[in-house]
């Protein structure tokens, strides 16, 4: 069975699309600590990436590499809110969930820094 909220098309779901995003990044600012942390990184990274990037596509390269950390904390926060929404104690599956997500973050932010190396000193 489809959602109830489903049935809004053309410029309506377009605008109730863009409210429900921003309300997802206010909601991960107000919640997350890593994501706030990530936030202050791009903050500083994202100017730096365009200033330092010598070709367009190393400054898409640099940005880029930020942003998908922040996307990936975004999905990881997700995730961890709809593991405690189902239920708050220990179990292994909510454990392995959590820690998946995790590892998504870890592994964006090794990306990120092996492509701002390899685009500064490469």
């Amino acid at each position: 069975m489809e959602s109830p909220h489903k049935g809004k098309t053309g410029l309506k779901r377009l605008w109730n699309a863009t409210h429900y995003s921003l309300d997802g990044f206010k909601a991960a600012y107000q919640h997350e600590d890593a994501f706030r942390q990530e936030i202050m990184l791009a903050i500083v990274l994202v100017p730096l990436g365009l200033y330092m990037g010598k070709t367009g596509v190393e400054r898409a390269l640099l940005v880029a590499s930020v942003l998908l950390v922040i996307l990936i904390e975004l999905l990881n926060s997700a995730v961890e809110a709809t593991v405690d929404r189902i239920s708050l104690e220990n179990h292994r599956l909510a454990k392995r969930a959590k820690d998946i997500g995790s590892a998504a973050v870890l592994t964006s932010l090794i990306m990120l820094a092996m492509v701002w190396a390899l685009v500064l000193l490469g």
